[in-house]
């Protein structure tokens, strides 16, 4: 028994009693008691990410407060340039770092640690193993345009700078990133999929600083080719990509990435979505985690409209980014309260 995300993943349209199929980016974090008590306990994130125990128990966690239809793999997106690697840590109040930079350092001059990848494939393998047969188990990577942001500047950047004028200055050297990043992204999600990942989402965060020409051969070029490789191992497998930012630019990369289902941020009109993306492909996404934050009957609407907007297509509710950390408990449990109680018009 699949469930209900798998299916609607698969392109079924739902109409069940439990409403549309809901899991939430970032679902299992701060926001939780729960989870800051593990890591009072336990140390840093990076930590946390390889104490297998404790990462699948804080993936659980959200599943077993709040009963969503997926539990996403708590670990991070820089676990791919680490195996690369590339040194990484998490910075208290300043995020993370990786460091040689590769604005200054050739990517050859790294020796690549490909056992930093294993312990994460046992999150999955525990997490799997303890998860209701009807709850989907969510792997996750970085996609390649996203991950080599960090590893030119070594940290995040709100334009990205570094990285599109390396793009720019020197093509030749950054497709060679984007290249190692896609062979160990490809690696990284089938082993997710062969430890007990039924659904993989591919996270490209920074996709909305590229103009049109660069969105195709730095964003679409290369989901397009993770997507063709992991599929040619595990066809059976959904794909969810997420071009945050990608805006009108979000059909193509539908059409031409070959994702079984495309995540939507907040800044999309989710009418324009419906009406623009292919007809069929399952959507996912987008009420604005801000809304979720503030909570209120405004909560309640916005659930509603994103609902409707995507009631004659597959649909899994989502936000448009990860949730909050300061997001009230409360604010959550109402709007499961809506997706559950919504029915097709």
């Amino acid at each position: 028994m699949p469930g209900l995300l798998l299916d609607t993943l698969r392109g079924a349209q739902t109409d069940s009693e439990s409403g549309r199929p809901i899991w939430l980016m970032r679902q299992a974090g701060r926001y939780l008691p729960e989870y800051r008590a593990l890591r009072a306990e336990k140390g840093g994130f990076l930590a946390l990410v390889y104490d297998t125990d404790a990462a699948a128990e804080i993936t659980l966690q959200p599943i077993d407060r709040f009963g969503f239809d997926g539990a996403i793999l708590f670990s991070d997106i820089l676990i791919v340039p680490y195996a690369m690697g590339q040194d990484l840590q998490f910075l208290v109040g300043e995020g993370p770092r990786l460091s040689p930079r590769l604005v200054d350092h050739a990517l050859e001059s790294l020796d690549a640690v490909p056992e930093r990848l294993s312990p994460i494939y046992e999150t999955v393998r525990k997490v799997r193993g303890q998860l209701a047969v009807d709850k989907t188990m969510l792997g996750f990577a970085g996609s390649p345009w996203t991950v080599a942001t960090y590893m030119v500047a070594g940290e995040g950047s709100r334009d990205q700078h570094d990285t599109r004028a390396m793009a720019y200055r020197d093509p030749a050297a950054f497709q060679a990133i984007i290249d190692a990043v896609t062979q160990v992204t490809v690696e990284y999600l089938c082993g997710q999929i062969k430890a007990g990942a039924e659904a993989v989402q591919l996270f490209d965060s920074w996709a909305g600083t590229l103009s049109p020409a660069q969105f195709t051969r730095w964003v679409i070029a290369p989901n397009a080719a993770i997507v063709a490789a992991v599929k040619a191992r595990h066809p059976e497998t959904p794909i969810i990509g997420f071009p945050k930012g990608a805006g009108e630019k979000l059909p193509a990369y539908a059409r031409e990435t070959g994702v079984d289902a495309v995540g939507i941020d907040e800044t999309i009109d989710p009418l324009w979505a419906a009406r623009e993306l292919p007809a069929g492909m399952p959507v996912q996404g987008n009420l604005d985690p801000l809304l979720l934050l503030a909570g209120g009957e405004d909560l309640e609407h916005g659930a509603l409209a994103v609902l409707d907007a995507f009631a004659d297509r597959p649909h899994v509710f989502n936000l448009g980014h990860g949730i909050g950390q300061h997001t009230p408990i409360a604010n959550v449990e109402r709007l499961l309260a809506t997706v559950r109680g919504w029915k097709r018009g």
